[in-house]
């Protein structure tokens, strides 16, 4: 489980990264690194917004722990 949390931590600080790039600057990095759209770049996207929901489930789970 730990090795999931520090993939997600990763995907989820790259898609974050990209987002402020895309609003600061209009700089798409996945897209430029992988091209416009193409199957690898829309992988990208998904594992990114996959990672998000695994990241804020398992971050609620540990917070409910607290309670």
């Amino acid at each position: 489980m730990h090795i999931l949390k520090i993939i997600t931590f990763v995907l989820v600080l790259i898609g974050a990264i990209n987002w402020g790039l895309v609003g600061a600057f209009g700089i798409d990095l996945v897209a430029l690194i992988f091209g416009d759209m193409t199957l690898l770049a829309r992988i990208v996207y998904i594992l990114v917004g996959v990672s998000a929901i695994i990241y804020a489930i398992t971050a609620y789970r540990d917070l409910s722990r607290f309670d």
